[in-house]
Order: C-alpha cells, then structure tokens, then sequence
C-alpha cells in the first residue's frame, strides 16, 4: 500500500485543505505535515517550487495545489468524468487559485500600505472574481459548481469564502461576498454540512 504525505501549514484552510479533506473522503491515510511560518521558511528549500502543499506518494514528491486536487479528487470520486463538467471544475479551481494569487500579494504589507492594497483588491479583482464565481456557481445549478454534487472546486472555494465571510482578511468587510455574491455564502453553508467536510472536522476533533 503506497504511502501518503501532505505538507502544508498548521491551519484549517488555504490551498492543502481540501486536498486533506479529499484525502480522508477517499478513505487514504495520510502523514499530516502541518508547519509553523518559522518552520515553513526552514524547510522551504526542501520543496519543490519552494513552496507548500506537496503531496507525497512512496517518497515521490508532487505539487501544485490544483494538480493535487485533481489527483486525489479523480481517486475519491470528487471531480467529474465527464469532460465538460471537468472543465467547470477546473474553471473554479483557477479562479480561485487567482483570487489566492492577488491575496497573497498583499501578505507581508503593513498599515497604510496594507489598507490601501485591500481595497484595491475589494474595489477591483476581488469583486470581479465573487461576481464570477457566483455565475459559475448558477451555471452549475445553484448548489455545486459542477456535477450535480460535490467536487474539490467546492471544497476550495469553502476554504476561501469561510475565510473572507469570516473577516480574516483585514481591510476586506467580512459581508463582501454576502453583498456581493449571496449564492457562494450559501454554498459555504452547504458544503460544511456535508457529511464528507462534518467527518473530516471531526476526525481532526478526535
């Protein structure tokens, strides 16, 4: 039996959880590697791209948060087969892997600077992206983006929008997407109570 290794940062969310959650819906026991920042920037020559998640399998390193999701989604049953409902899929999971990009531009700035590059991001790629994703999301159905059930592009968006919806972006209000995207705070209620989120939480819990 292969083994599995997640690497990423001691957090619920970001890019390596719902690889996590996807992990455990497939029922594959994994190492959890969950880093400090202090420990990332220690071992961050060690991963490829320098960067986290990676993922890996018999001592094989891999990376690239979508192309993990993917994986990991094809071997669960959370990303479609068939190929047009695949690209809605993908669809989501680049746009919010941009949302991630502009977001993460802004780490690091401090006071006035800080503020001032939010609400750039509120005024401009944030509220194109919300209105987006909340298209894609109607396209979709209404209550998964693709499929007609859950997939890994929901369970990445639950782990953006929980954290905006949760203000923990600062100088970002923490009732941007209600305003403006009502269907995606929906979603964000729908997918934390599927049964596959509830057991992975409380797996973490026990």
């Amino acid at each position: 039996m292969s083994e599995y290794k997640v690497t990423y940062f001691d957090i619920d969310g970001g890019r390596g959880e719902p690889v996590r959650i996807a992990l455990h819906a497939a029922g594959i026991a994994f190492e959890d590697v969950r880093w400090s920042f202090p420990e990332f920037g220690q071992h961050r020559q060690t991963q490829r791209f320098n960067a986290v998640p990676t993922l890996t399998i018999d001592g094989e390193q891999y990376t690239q948060s979508n192309a993990i999701s993917r994986y990991i989604g094809k071997k669960c049953n959370l990303y479609p087969e068939e190929p047009l409902q695949a690209m809605y899929c993908d669809e989501v999971l680049e746009a919010l892997e941009d949302i991630s990009h502009y977001v993460v531009q802004t780490f690091g700035l401090e006071g006035e600077e800080l503020k001032n590059a939010r609400q750039a991001l509120v005024e401009g790629r944030l509220t194109v992206f919300l209105k987006g994703l909340d298209e894609l999301l109607t396209r979709g159905g209404g209550e998964y983006f693709a499929n007609g059930k859950l997939t890994i592009a929901d369970l990445k968006a639950l782990t953006q929008i929980r954290v905006m919806r949760a203000g923990g972006l600062d100088h970002v209000p923490a009732d941007l997407v209600d305003t403006l995207a009502p269907g995606l705070a929906a979603h964000q209620a729908r997918i934390e109570a599927d049964p596959v989120v509830v057991l992975y939480y409380a797996s973490r819990r026990s």
